[in-house]
This record gives C-alpha cells, structure tokens and sequence, in this order.
C-alpha cells in the first residue's frame, strides 16, 4: 500500500525536478545571450511592455532560448494575457489573452 502511495509522489517530484532545471537552464541562457550582446536587457523590455500593459498586473518574464522570445504574462480582470517579445530586438511579436 505504501509503494502505491509514494509512487505518483516520486513522479511528482521527477516531472517538478525537470522543469526546474529548464528554468534554471533558460535563465543560464538568457544571462550568456545578454553577456554576448544577442538580447536586450529585460528590464527595459519589461519597463516598455508594462507601459503598454498599465491596466494589468505583471506577473513575470519566462525565456525561450531556442527563439531568444521573452514571455511575459500578465493579469487582467481574471485572464491571463501574454506578450511575446523578441528579445534581439525588442519588438512585441505576439500577444494572447484579452
């Protein structure tokens, strides 16, 4: 009864350790693509973005290293919107949510 019960635990834990170590993975990446000048720093991109998004609550930045896109999410009124912007250059490239 105890295997059964630790079981989805233990996996729990492995699927929580995977994802952990991607975002530390994709930070590691977005401060090496900052140092070698490829990206903007994301506080200006935050700073903009939040300007354009005042009557929502930023919750946070996530960084795709593969396409060097910031993702930052953001609340408003109960739904999640998104706002993806190239980190080379600075452009919002996508948006969802309302």
């Amino acid at each position: 009864m105890t295997k059964t019960l630790l079981l989805p635990v233990l996996l729990g834990g492995a699927v929580s350790g995977v994802a952990f170590a991607q975002s530390v993975g994709d930070q590691y990446s977005a401060y090496a693509a900052r140092q070698r000048g490829d990206v903007q720093l994301l506080s200006e991109i935050e700073q903009r973005v939040k300007r354009e998004m005042r009557d929502a609550d930023y919750l946070g930045p996530e960084y795709d290293s593969r396409s060097g896109v910031y993702r930052l999410k953001f609340m408003r009124h109960g739904s999640v919107i998104w706002v993806d912007v190239d980190g080379r250059t600075g452009a919002v490239i996508g948006r969802s949510g309302r």
